[in-house]
């Protein structure tokens, strides 16, 4: 079997929930049970960190992969969703997963996906699991798919839990409020495991301390007890990736005070080098230089919120906006934030969920943002770059998938 008929099979066999929404999204862990029984409980063969929250779990993922290749670990790196490639998603020390292996793993395994129909995030994580056991890895950091409670990934039982923040996102199927869609995400927290809680936000904290108390877990808010740590300078660059930092200090005390080796040297190193040790894109990147040209896959309100004060940092003489949704968000809030003395270039990502641009042009219209309307991905940004100047500055995102739609 291709590399090219595998990944066609599990996308037609299982499709993912990036692409189609809501039905591609299975409750319970009946399926990732039975799948983990079939093949040998292999996450019990490695030691692993479990990342959720709303925002910021990729780039915390990867600054603490980072940090734990820089001290010389074999490091598992599970994220989704990918922006180019299907194999971004399961990593060893920053390389992708080889063709091969997803290949032969879909070839050997085509039966038993049939049979019990599981999700593609539920087969993809026991394809992750299965590679990291097979290669001998000394430490997987997994990052939630959805949720946390009743995620796939949630059978693992890691040596210390990170929730990053609570916004609202996916409310369909987490809840309508930051108290249900919390209560969700405190799933993760288990007995007599660290929880490291990103942010400190009021309205959800005594979610997670009553639920830390329950399972006998320490909890550490890393805003508070790490607010005038100095911080190493990070390859990450959006303002926002300070909250992603603090959270990835207060875990390695904890990595460090049950055994893991852990020098300053390899901080200061993972953090400098985190996207070349891990290969990450898509947060805060520069993609162009005159006009300057940055992507960011913010795409809820907290995170388009950031990027929305990230742009009032930057100097520059007009503003292009490239703008693209999924239509399954809550999106007048997001209206609301985005600046209105920028041109705009309305577009939609190439996924069935993505929101028609001319739907997103009419509904952003109400709220004083104005521009054309334009096909694709690249046609919009080919427009924002003819019409923009040297001095100009052009912001392309709305969706991790607008992202994945430009060349990286």
């Amino acid at each position: 079997m291709r590399y090219s008929e595998a990944i066609d099979f599990l996308y037609s066999t299982a499709p993912m929930f990036q692409t189609v929404g809501k039905q591609g999204y299975k409750t319970g862990l009946e399926n990732t049970l039975f799948l983990d029984k079939y093949f040998g409980f292999p996450h019990k063969q490695f030691r692993t960190i479990h990342v959720g929250g709303t925002n910021g779990k990729g780039s915390t993922s990867h600054l603490l992969a980072a940090v734990l290749q820089s001290a010389g670990y074999k490091v598992g790196l599970y994220t989704s969703p990918h922006l180019k490639d299907f194999r971004e998603r399961i990593r060893i020390n920053g390389q992708m997963i080889s063709k091969r292996k997803v290949s032969s793993f879909v070839f050997n395994n085509q039966k038993l996906i049939k049979k019990i129909n599981p999700s593609f995030f539920e087969i993809t994580t026991m394809l992750a699991f299965n590679y990291f056991a097979e290669q001998n890895i000394d430490i997987a950091v997994v990052e939630v798919g959805l949720g946390g409670r009743l995620d796939c990934t949630n059978i693992i039982s890691p040596l210390v839990s990170i929730i990053t923040n609570i916004s609202l996102d996916h409310t369909d199927l987490l809840g309508n409020t930051l108290q249900q869609i919390a209560g969700e995400k405190a799933g993760i927290i288990k007995p007599n495991t660290p929880i490291v809680i990103g942010e400190r936000q009021e309205d959800v904290a005594d979610i997670f301390i009553e639920k830390a108390q329950k399972e006998g877990a320490s909890i550490v808010f890393a805003d508070h007890k790490y607010r005038d740590k100095v911080l190493p300078k990070s390859q990450l660059k959006g303002i926002y990736q300070t909250r992603n930092s603090r959270t990835v200090l207060a875990v390695i005390d904890i990595l460090k005070a049950k055994g893991l080796r852990i020098l300053h040297r390899d901080i200061i190193k993972g953090f400098a080098n985190v996207t070349t040790l891990t290969g990450l894109t898509g947060r805060w990147q520069t993609i162009g230089t005159h006009p300057t040209i940055v992507c960011d896959t913010g795409h809820n309100e907290a995170g388009i919120s950031l990027v929305v004060e990230q742009l009032r940092m930057q100097n520059y003489r007009n503003l292009h906006i490239v703008f693209g949704m999924v239509a399954d968000k809550k999106r007048d809030n997001i209206y609301r934030l985005l600046p209105n003395n920028a041109t705009y270039y309305f577009t939609k990502p190439s996924l069935p969920r993505a929101l028609n641009e001319n739907i997103l042009a009419s509904e952003a219209a109400k709220y004083g943002l104005k521009g054309k309307t334009y096909p694709t991905v690249r046609k919009a940004l080919a427009a924002a770059r003819k019409n923009a100047d040297r001095e100009d500055f052009i912001y392309v995102g709305g969706s991790t998938f607008v992202v994945a739609d430009v060349s990286l």
